[in-house]
């Protein structure tokens, strides 16, 4: 650690002291005389005496510029202009290079003629980091909403939770029209907007959407923007659908959205018993990098009803669901820099599960074996709620959101494990808040200032039941009692503030930040008996806690930032003194760490190509234990699995390191990614396990340990223009080495997992598209174990063929087929059909969907999977064949 540490500070200090040898840089924006950015500004660099151009620039999506003066150039005697179609040219003298040089650009009374050319190859627009796809190029004519589209974009993928990943990396944020109205939520802009009124899906490399950090802050977020067109943009949009069919089957989507410059709306509610979650469109997906930045997570459940493996397929394939959802998403711009946004949702849900199990956890001459069917009922009551104050300028900078959430949820079980027949009823009920203020200012010296405060408070109340008389020998010394109960809460409150101060130059971004954290905690729980004759007693001498937890922390950083057109680098040292004190007054428990933490940073992306770059990472990070890892009374935290601990804190040390290989050709469509990964995470304590044929005990114990993994993978996506096909591959090769203590013994473990996908979108003819995707998986687990399953396969293939004879006829044939293989046990096959007829009224703007799925009624679903030395056979109940009768209209 101590040689790369040292490595990246001479880096720095060559760069430091080297810089007489790079290139200066003038930034600014460009906007026109109503304060709205002018796009796509061309910025020349002239000598006054010659009026010889030295150097260029393009203004970006947000009307912001960075222009290099070439080396050895004279930094006297210079002007900038900005030039635009349809704006009076304008120019100012260079005085000094570290200026923003703002631009003003008024409309000119001299327009040109419009030109259309036309072609019917797709293009990619470019313009320095900013990429565009023109939408109706990929789009076909069964896609409803700007999700169906994404699919089909060379370069872009979408996982199944709805994650996009341009090039292999997950993007950060989905604007629309520039204004960030969704945060991380954006799978309700993909399942909701209709691709009809999205003129470019644009992708934003190195996004930075703080403007007084722009040209100035290393980033390697990557962004998507919806550009919706202009005749969308002045009035109400809207695709309302109503639904009903067999067996007593509905789906019911009304919404309303505007896209005006000053009000963006995205309204809707929505309602089914399909199968389709609604609760996918609500998924954070940068939820856990946000934790990791304000380096708190919320606690999570501890109690459940037990180990379930949801079914490998589509998740509306087996959810039997009553689903509602209400979301409103409104964003009002007071001001051209000046917004004011509300989210908020009510989400219900009455689902169903039906399933049985089989596990078999092989081990040194012996082998555990449990077996499990469940009759589940799960009903869930979220509402949340979001205001958002937002004031983006080139020299301010204030965001402040306060977020409330409330989630109740009820669960009940009938269980049947063979040896018993229960009950469960588990209630979970939480109530959270937060407030996240954060400012920045750039003062007259060119230094920015920047003040960031949150805080934070949870709670949620748990409470299961199991009855009546489970394992008597075990909880009641083998007397029959009526009920088992289990209680936890583990209340929170958090708060984290800092200040800190930017030095940006011409070359380096200095940044010094100070601050302090305080997390308090209080864990209590408790497992009690209900006698027949309703007396409470604890199920023994150690079912109970009481345990209080405060974490403080102090902590200081230095970060150094190249934000250079070549070369991006940044350099985090961050250090901090920490210390915790816990205690329980149950078990005499008082005790108090104090440690002092060096978590060093840094990543460079190296610009090999107009369009390529190599990307470097590595971090060195200290993580201690929660409060989950310290209770040393029992916990039920399902039927079967009962977890205490010892009362010394866990220690991590997590050394991370990557590389990347990102290519990409716009002129012929063409795009590549290979990435490199290590994770190396030492742990100074191990699980231990101990295994019986009804209940499984886990105590931490002090074992050094470790855990390592490689992850190689690669992806290419190719528009093939004769072929007017989309063709994707991706492979990856993944490797982890742990250790578990399992009955006593010490197990080494080495899983092996490959993955190969091939994936094609093809427009045959002006009628016929067709799509296909597979997917290979290959897990293998090696040990010592000799009784270990330890191989297993799966393949999944999804085709869809469209076929559309007339402009307002269309046809639709899907299928996915799943096969899975795994020594000793027969082969798996499961094939999947859905087929769909639509038809549009013109006169009434109006469709009419009729749709089968599921028509071939496959009702069960059998699935195998490996970990480690665990092999698990599931068996799901799935609804059988939906067919339904749709309209679907148009505001």
């Amino acid at each position: 650690m101590s040689r790369s540490i040292r490595a990246a500070t001479l880096l720095v200090i060559i760069l430091l002291l080297s810089r007489r040898g790079f290139a200066q840089t003038i930034t600014g924006t460009v906007k026109d005389s109503a304060g709205k950015a002018v796009p796509y500004a061309s910025i020349n660099l002239k000598t006054s005496d010659s009026n010889r151009i030295i150097g260029y620039a393009v203004a970006d999506l947000r009307g912001t510029y960075s222009l290099q003066i070439p080396a050895k150039s004279p930094l006297i005697g210079l002007v900038i202009e900005a030039t635009s179609i349809g704006y009076k040219t304008e120019s100012r003298p260079v005085a000094d290079v570290h200026l923003a040089y703002d631009f003003t650009l008024s409309v000119s009374a001299n327009q040109l003629r419009s030109v259309e050319i036309k072609s019917s190859r797709p293009i990619l627009r470019t313009h320095g980091d900013t990429l565009g796809y023109k939408v109706s190029e990929f789009a076909s004519a069964q896609d409803m909403v700007i999700g169906d589209v994404l699919k089909k974009l060379p370069g872009i993928t979408v996982g199944t939770d709805g994650t996009i990943s341009y090039n292999n990396k997950p993007i950060s944020s989905l604007y629309i029209n520039g204004d960030n109205l969704l945060d991380d939520k954006y799978n309700i802009a993909t399942t909701t907007i209709p691709h009809s009124v999205v003129e470019q899906v644009q992708v934003i490399q190195g996004d930075q959407p703080i403007k007084v950090l722009q040209n100035k802050v290393y980033s390697e977020d990557v962004a998507l923007n919806l550009q919706i067109k202009k005749g969308a943009k002045m009035q109400m949009v809207g695709q309302e659908s109503v639904a009903a069919g067999l067996p007593g089957n509905y789906d019911v989507d009304l919404n309303a959205m505007m896209f005006k410059d000053n009000y963006k709306a995205i309204n809707y509610g929505k309602g089914n018993n399909t199968g389709y979650d609604l609760q996918q469109e609500l998924v954070a997906h940068n939820l856990t990098n946000y934790e990791q930045l304000i380096d708190n997570a919320m606690p999570a459940a501890l109690l459940s009803l037990g180990t379930v493996n949801n079914p490998a397929l589509s998740r509306s394939r087996y959810l039997f669901n009553q689903s509602g959802l209400l979301n409103l998403n409104n964003l009002v711009k007071i001001h051209n820099d000046v917004q004011l946004r509300l989210n908020a949702w009510y989400f219900h849900d009455n689902q169903k599960q039906d399933f049985s199990q089989q596990s078999a956890i092989y081990l040194p001459g012996d082998t555990i074996r449990y077996t499990e069917t469940q009759h589940n009922r799960f009903q869930p009551d979220n509402l949340h709620t979001q205001f958002t104050l937002n004031i983006n300028r080139g020299k301010y900078y204030l965001n402040d959101a306060l977020v409330l959430d409330n989630n109740r949820s009820a669960y009940h079980s009938s269980l049947n494990t063979g040896a018993a027949a229960v009950n469960q009823v588990f209630q979970d009920n939480q109530l959270s808040f937060s407030n996240e203020f954060n400012a920045i200012r750039s003062v007259k010296s060119n230094l920015i200032i920047q003040g960031y405060s949150y805080i934070s408070h949870s709670a949620e109340p748990e409470n299961r039941t199991i009855s009546p008389n489970y394992e008597p020998a075990i909880f009641n010394d083998s007397i029959s009692y009526a009920q088992l109960i289990q209680r936890v809460n583990v209340p929170t409150w958090y708060t984290t503030n800092y200040i800190s101060l930017k030095i940006p130059s011409g070359l380096i971004t200095q940044s010094y930040k100070t601050g302090f954290s305080v997390q308090s905690q209080t864990l209590t729980s408790d497992l009690t008996v209900a006698q027949v004759n309703d007396k409470l007693t604890a199920a023994s001498d150690s079912s109970r806690n009481r345990l209080n937890w405060t974490r403080t922390k102090i902590y200081a950083e230095a970060d150094y930032d190249l934000p250079g057109k070549i070369l991006q680098a940044n350099l985090s040292l961050p250090v901090s003194l920490q210390q915790i004190n816990y205690s329980d007054r149950l078990y005499t428990l008082d005790k108090q760490s104090s440690r002092l933490y060096f978590n060093p940073l840094f990543r460079v992306k190296y610009l090999v190509g107009t369009e390529n770059y190599l990307n470097l990472f590595y971090n060195y990070r200290h993580e201690m234990g929660t409060i989950e890892d310290l209770y040393q009374g029992y916990i039920l935290k399902d039927y079967r699995t009962l977890y205490a601990n010892s009362a010394d804190l866990v220690e991590k040390q997590d050394q991370r390191a990557s590389a990347g290989f990102s290519y990409r050709k716009s002129l012929i469509i063409l795009f590549a990614s290979l990435n490199i990964s290590y994770d190396h995470l030492a742990a100074n304590k191990i699980a231990s396990e101990i295994l019986t044929n009804n209940l499984q005990q886990q105590v931490m114990l002090p074992y050094s340990n470790a855990t390592d993994s490689w992850t190689v993978s690669s992806t290419v996506s190719k528009y093939v223009f004769p072929l007017k096909t989309t063709i994707s591959a991706g492979l990856q090769w993944q490797s982890t080495r742990s250790v578990q203590l399992q009955n006593a013994q010490l197990l080494p473990f080495n899983t092996i997992t490959e993955t190969g996908s091939l994936g094609a979108d093809t427009k045959i003819s002006e009628y016929v598209v067709f799509d296909y995707k597979a997917t290979l998986i290959q897990t293998a687990s090696h040990s010592v174990v000799e009784a270990s399953a330890n191989h297993l396969d799966q393949l999944q293939q999804q085709a869809s063929l469209e076929y559309n004879p007339l402009t307002n006829l269309q046809f639709k044939l899907s299928g996915e087929h799943y096969f899975t293989r795994q020594e000793g046990n027969p082969d798996l096959k499961y094939f999947f059909a859905d087929a769909s007829a639509k038809f549009k009224v013109s006169k009434w703007k109006t469709n009419f969907e009729l749709s089968a799925v599921n028509f071939l009624n496959v009702k069960t679903y059998r699935a195998f999977y490996l970990s480690a030395n665990t092999f698990t056979a599931n068996e799901s109940a799935l609804p059988g064949r939906i067919v339904l009768l749709k309209m679907i209209f148009n505001l």
